[in-house]
């Protein structure tokens, strides 16, 4: 009986090649996740790469556009210890919706962001992304976030 392994929600026979659309899902779903530990754990070059050059961040208050203008803000959030290492804050995501248009895709995910986590973790803001993301030469990149908070 050939091996057996999941992908997705599917389980597949070794040697069966994977469907594309699944592979891109699961591509866009890393990408938000990698977002989200380099923001609390990572480094701003790191960050920075995972948008598009022309990308934008909108946070109520505090919108972003281009990759200098994300890396700016990202680095005066770790220089006052919002994020970033030793920040101890954790962005949790999840509830992920993700819908792929050719080489262009959306996604919806709640997230949750937590202080104080190497203590007593404290709920601080909880919210809404609403993604787009194009793919490009080396993979699929961020090209638009709009952050709903409650």
């Amino acid at each position: 009986m050939p091996a057996r392994r999941h992908v997705g929600s599917k389980t597949m026979a070794a040697g069966q090649q994977e469907n594309p659309a699944v592979q891109d899902d699961a591509a866009i779903r890393n990408l938000i996740a990698r977002i989200a530990h380099i923001a609390d754990t990572g480094d701003v070059d790191d960050y920075v790469h995972c948008f598009t050059a022309d990308a934008r961040w909108e946070l109520p208050g505090a919108p972003r556009c281009g990759r200098a203008d994300i890396r700016a803000g990202s680095q005066a959030r770790r220089d006052s210890g919002e994020i970033g290492p030793g920040s101890a804050t954790r962005h949790v995501v999840g509830t992920t919706v993700v819908d792929i248009d050719g080489d262009g895709a959306r996604a919806t995910s709640y997230f949750q962001f937590f202080v104080q986590t190497s203590m007593t973790p404290q709920l601080r803001l909880l919210g809404q992304y609403d993604d787009d993301f194009v793919r490009c030469r080396d993979g699929w990149l961020l090209a638009h976030r709009r952050i709903t908070l409650g």
